[in-house]
């Protein structure tokens, strides 16, 4: 059942929704993860060697603004589109919504993202997902997202 469909309720962002819906988030969102860093790497690496020649070799210096934003513009563009999630996501058969059931937006969705990666640096920061019964972490509540699995 897609994530539009299910009966969400806002109260202090407490979500009613089905124990299933929540069922593997984390170790999905984990491998997830995983596969949307090789597909930011990936393509961090194609710009970086297109772009060597028009920057004379230089282009390696930009790879740490290219990064945040080949994944602000990645997450934003596959969040907000049909699937309602990375690509990452979609294998790993999650999506991710607004907290009041409404589909992420282009910013939102990029915003959240950066959020993310910025919050990897700091691990303890996913020890929240642990106490909230939804298994949203900081960023996703900063952001005023929920994730849930696709298929329930």
């Amino acid at each position: 059942m897609p994530l539009n469909a299910l009966n969400f309720t806002r109260n202090n962002l407490a979500l009613s929704l089905p124990a299933t819906a929540f069922q593997g988030v984390r170790t999905r969102r984990l491998l997830a993860l995983a596969i949307d860093l090789v597909i930011v790497t990936f393509a961090v690496g194609v710009l970086t060697i297109v772009l060597a020649l028009p920057t004379l070799g230089l282009s390696f210096l930009l790879i740490p603004p290219m990064f945040p934003l080949i994944a602000f513009f990645y997450n934003g563009l596959t969040v907000s589109g049909a699937g309602m999630g990375t690509w990452g996501m979609q294998m790993m058969d999650v999506e991710m919504g607004m907290s009041d059931g409404s589909r992420v937006n282009f910013v939102t969705a990029g915003v959240h993202a950066v959020l993310f990666y910025v919050s990897t640096m700091f691990m303890p920061v996913f020890l929240i997902s642990l106490l909230s019964d939804d298994k949203r972490c900081l960023h996703d509540m900063l952001a005023d997202v929920v994730v849930t699995r696709r298929s329930l």
